[in-house]
C-alpha cells in the first residue's frame, strides 16, 4: 500500500497518475530523470499559464454540469492543478464541484460516468470488504461515506450519489489542505428504491431494491471493522444516509470510532455559527431567542441539539433550552401528544394543541428566527416572511435546502418579504440583492466551513473521537471570523475566500477540545497552529526529483 512520500512513478505511468502528474509543467530536468523525455510537448508550462488556458476553456462553457465534467476530468489527471484552480478561484469553483451542481451531477451521474474515482461496496461483497479495501492503493486518513439513499434534498440516488463523497473529500482538501493522498470517498450500494434508476441502461449500481433489517446492519458493521483494520487511524464521516439510518448508525458507533455525521453534526455547527453571527447583529443573546424549524428531520435535530448545548455552556437548564426549539414535520407541528414520534423528535415535543402547518405554528408561537431544513422548495412564502417581519425587527430567516430548487426561499425574497430587515442564510449560494440603495451579500451556511477544519484537526491531534463538544467550538471559531464590515452587508459568514484560515483555525480549535479531554493520540507540540500547518497540502507543483 502507499503512502504520500512513496517514490514517484515513471514514464507513462507518472501521466496516468493524478497525485503525481504536472503535465506540460515538468521540467527539462524531470523529464529526463523520470523518463518523460518525448511523452510531452516540448514546452514547459508554469502551473499558472495551465490554470489560465483551463480557465479560459472552463469559461466558455455555458452548462454548470459540462463544467462540472470538466472539472472532474482535471481532478482525475492532474490533482495539484485541480486544486490550485479550486484554491484561487473558490468563488466560482465551489458551486460547480459541490451545491448546487453537484445534485445534478449525482441524478446523471451514470450519463456522464468517464472514470472510476474512490471505491463502491455492495451488498454482492459481504465476507470480503476487508479484501477489498486492500484493492486501494494508497493510506486511507479519511473515508466519506455514502449508501445513497438521501441525496441532498433529492432522495435515492443509489450508487450515483458517489458525488457526494467524491465532492465532499475534494473539498477537504480545498478549503482545508487535507492531502488527496489520504481521502477515500466509498459508496455502499444497497441496492436503489428508485424505479427510474433500476430502468436505466446507463445506472452505475446493483440492479436490485434496497436491502433492509439485518443484511444492512450486517454490511455495514463489516465495513466498518474492515476500514478500521486496513486503516486503523481513518476517520469515517457519515454522508446522506437516510433519517431511519443515520441517527442510529451515528449512536451506535461514535463511542467506539473516531466518526461523525456531516449532515447531523456538520450542519448544526455552521447554523449555529450564523445564529451567533445575527445575535451580533440584534444584541440578543442565545435564550431570547426562539427556533421554528421548518424539518424534523437529521438537520433540524442536530442543529436544535447544538443550539441547546450551546445554551446549556451558558449555564441555562437543558429543559428550558429545548423548550426554545420547535420543530415542524410532514404532519404539522411536533407536540407531546402525537404519537409515533420518532425518537430524535421527542426531546421537542411540546405541551401545545396540534398545529396542522407551518404558517399556523408561525402565528402561534411568534418565533424570532426560522430554519428550514425540510427541502421543500418555495415554503417561506410573502405571508410567512410578512409574519416573521411583523413580529421582529431584525427576523432570523435561514433557508438551509438544497441545491437551489429545493430553496425554502431565495435571498431576494426573504429581503423582500420583510423589507430588508431580515438576517438570512442560506443553503444554496444566491448573488447580492439591492434594496432600497443598500447592497445585502447574501452568503451560503455550507457545511464547508466546518468539516474541512473538522478533518484536519482530528488528523493533527490524532483524534480518537469527534465529539458534539468539538462542533461546538467549531460554530463559535467560524463565527469569530465573522467581521463588522461582513454583518454591515448581510453577510453571517465570512467570505470563501478565507476559507483555508477559517479551517486552520477550526482546525485548532479542535485539537484543542481533543487534548483537553484526552481524545488526542499524538503529542502535543508547543505551536499548536505549526502542528496543525504541517498536515496542509500545498496545491502548487512541488520538485519532483
Amino acid at each position: 500500500m502507499k503512502t504520500p512520500q512513496d517514490a514517484v512513478p515513471h514514464g507513462v505511468q507518472l501521466l496516468h497518475d493524478p497525485l503525481c502528474n504536472k503535465g506540460t509543467a515538468f521540467t527539462e530536468v524531470e523529464r529526463d530523470a523520470l523518463g518523460l523525455r518525448g511523452l510531452l510537448p516540448p514546452h514547459v508550462h508554469s502551473q499558472d499559464e495551465q490554470m489560465a488556458r483551463f480557465l479560459e476553456n472552463l469559461r466558455k462553457l455555458a452548462d454548470p454540469l459540462e463544467k462540472f465534467v470538466a472539472l472532474s476530468a482535471l481532478h482525475d489527471r492532474n490533482e495539484a492543478l485541480f486544486f490550485r484552480v479550486v484554491c484561487d478561484n473558490v468563488d466560482e469553483i465551489m458551486p460547480l464541484i459541490y451545491t448546487p451542481t453537484v445534485g445534478l451531477a449525482c441524478q446523471r451521474f451514470g450519463h456522464i460516468f468517464q472514470r472510476p474515482r474512490g471505491m463502491f461496496i455492495g451488498v454482492n461483497d459481504r465476507g470480503r470488504v476487508a479484501d477489498i479495501l486492500r484493492n486501494w492503493p494508497l493510506k486511507a486518513g479519511i473515508i466519506v461515506v455514502t449508501d445513497g439513499e438521501r441525496i441532498l434534498g433529492l432522495g435515492d440516488q443509489g450508487a450515483n450519489g458517489m458525488g457526494i463523497p467524491v465532492g465532499k473529500l475534494s473539498l477537504y482538501t480545498a478549503c482545508a489542505g487535507v492531502d488527496p493522498a489520504l481521502c477515500l470517498p466509498v459508496t455502499l450500494d444497497m441496492g436503489t428504491n428508485n424505479e427510474a434508476l433500476l430502468a436505466d441502461p446507463y445506472y452505475v449500481g446493483l440492479r436490485r431494491h434496497r436491502v433492509t433489517g439485518p443484511a444492512y446492519d450486517e454490511l455495514i458493521d463489516e465495513f466498518i471493522t474492515a476500514a478500521r483494520e486496513v486503516f486503523p487511524d481513518v476517520i469515517i464521516q457519515f454522508e446522506d444516509f437516510a433519517n431511519h439510518n443515520a441517527f442510529r448508525l451515528l449512536e451506535r458507533y461514535r463511542d467506539r470510532i473516531c466518526t461523525f455525521n456531516d449532515d447531523i453534526q456538520g450542519t448544526a455547527s455552521v447554523a449555529v455559527a450564523g445564529v451567533l453571527s445575527a445575535l451580533r447583529v440584534k444584541g440578543t443573546k442565545l435564550a431570547d431567542e426562539k427556533f421554528l424549524f421548518l424539518g424534523a428531520g437529521e438537520a433540524a435535530t442536530g442543529i436544535a441539539d447544538l443550539l441547546v448545548a450551546a445554551m446549556v455552556a451558558l449555564g441555562i437548564d437543558v429543559a428550558e433550552a429545548r423548550r426554545h426549539c420547535w420543530l415542524v414535520d410532514s404532519k404539522g407541528l411536533v407536540v407531546k401528544s402525537r404519537e409515533g414520534l420518532a425518537a430524535q423528535k421527542l426531546p421537542y415535543a411540546h405541551e401545545h394543541a396540534p398545529v396542522a402547518d407551518f404558517l399556523s405554528a408561525l402565528t402561534a408561537l411568534r418565533p424570532t428566527a426560522i430554519i428550514g431544513v425540510a427541502a421543500v422548495g418555495g415554503t417561506f412564502t410573502p405571508e410567512v416572511l410578512r409574519a416573521m417581519a411583523d413580529t421582529n425587527q431584525r427576523p432570523i430567516v435561514f433557508a438551509l435546502s438544497n441545491p437551489t430548487s429545493k430553496a425554502e426561499c431565495t435571498a431576494e425574497q426573504a429581503y423582500q418579504g420583510t423589507d430588508g430587515r431580515a438576517l438570512f442564510a442560506c443553503g444554496s449560494p444566491f448573488a447580492p440583492v439591492s434594496f432600497a440603495g443598500k447592497t445585502l451579500v447574501p452568503r451560503q451556511g455550507n457545511n464547508c466551513y466546518i468539516f474541512p477544519g473538522v478533518g484536519l484537526g482530528a488528523i493533527a491531534c490524532g483524534a480518537t473521537r469527534i465529539t458534539d463538544e468539538m462542533f461546538l467550538a467549531a460554530a463559535h471559531t467560524l463565527a469569530s471570523q465573522v467581521t463588522p464590515a461582513d454583518l454591515d452587508q448581510g453577510s453571517l459568514f465570512p467570505p470563501l475566500t478565507s476559507i483555508r484560515e477559517v479551517s486552520a483555525r477550526i482546525a485548532v480549535a479542535i485539537a484543542e477540545v481533543a487534548y483537553e479531554r484526552g481524545l488526542a493520540a499524538k503529542p502535543r507540540a508547543d505551536d499548536l497552529r505549526a502542528q496543525v500547518q504541517e498536515q496542509v497540502f500545498d496545491p502548487h507543483y512541488r520538485t519532483c526529483v
